[in-house]
């Protein structure tokens, strides 16, 4: 049976992130995707001009629709935005804590635009960091939420790992992206290990989405039946492949989108 996922996000006019890049990940890994929107945006590949946020009680609503009809076999959070927004998405969720909830916390776009208030960092750490089951931060996410300096080397990574876990998540994947090097490790602590998924940097400018496609993309394989260490290892493969892949595509003057059906577009160029 196929499995339904549920993402919880922004909108990208442009394709390349949020609740569109998700939806394309949940389909290219075999699972039913749905969303239910957090905030429209005016975006490009050049950078975000505008954001117009859906009222909290509305974003509950769509939530709440989709769990009254549908079994929803995980959940994946993206861009909240507002303290309140948070709150009502941690209501929405609260009697569904059994299945496998990703959080991906949405800070900045790529082009530098704030994506979340300055004072919902605190309800975000509170209402919906402990709630999930993986937590998928990237340098300056993790260090945001620790209130501490940003991560530049592997063992700092590990430690603040660590340190995201003691905030309620069962296994936070800290993303190394940020890193000064040719690399681009990703850390996984589970609570009782470390894990480490090694990645080269692809030479490529189109990079849009990345994050909200690793994140999605764990989701559709939890919800699938991989356990957490499998599910990255699996998004990091599909992910890496969709970035080698990106330049066939041409789309936009900026940081262009990632390449999220290479798989099943082979004989396309």
């Amino acid at each position: 049976m196929i499995k339904n996922v549920l993402t919880i996000a922004g909108s990208d006019p442009s394709g390349g992130a949020g609740i569109q890049a998700d939806l394309k990940a949940f389909a290219a890994n075999g699972v039913y995707g749905m969303a239910a929107l957090t905030a429209l945006t005016a975006q490009n590949t050049q950078g975000v001009t505008g954001v117009e946020l859906v009222p909290p009680k509305f974003v509950k609503a769509q939530i709440d629709a989709v769990f009254a009809d549908v079994q929803v076999d995980a959940v994946k959070i993206g861009m909240i935005a507002t303290a309140e927004i948070a709150l009502a998405v941690a209501e929405a969720l609260f009697d569904h804590r059994n299945i496998p909830i990703i959080l991906d916390p949405v800070m900045i776009a790529k082009g530098g635009a704030p994506l979340l208030q300055e004072d919902a960092m605190e309800t975000l750490r509170t209402a919906l960091v402990p709630s999930a089951m993986v937590l998928t931060p990237n340098l300056p996410e993790a260090a945001r939420l620790l209130q501490q300096p940003e991560a530049e080397d592997r063992d700092t990574m590990a430690s603040q790992a660590r340190a995201l876990t003691e905030l309620g998540p069962d296994v936070v994947l800290v993303k190394g992206g940020h890193l000064e090097s040719d690399e681009s490790p990703d850390v996984l602590w589970d609570g009782a290990a470390l894990h480490w998924f090694e990645g080269a940097r692809t030479a490529t400018k189109n990079t849009h989405g990345t994050g909200c496609t690793l994140s999605s993309t764990i989701t559709a394989q939890l919800a699938k039946g991989l356990k957490p260490s499998a599910a990255v290892e699996e998004a990091k493969r599909y992910v890496s492949g969709a970035i080698a892949a990106a330049d066939q595509q041409s789309v936009g003057q900026g940081h262009g989108p990632i390449h999220h059906f290479y798989d099943l577009w082979k004989d396309r160029t």
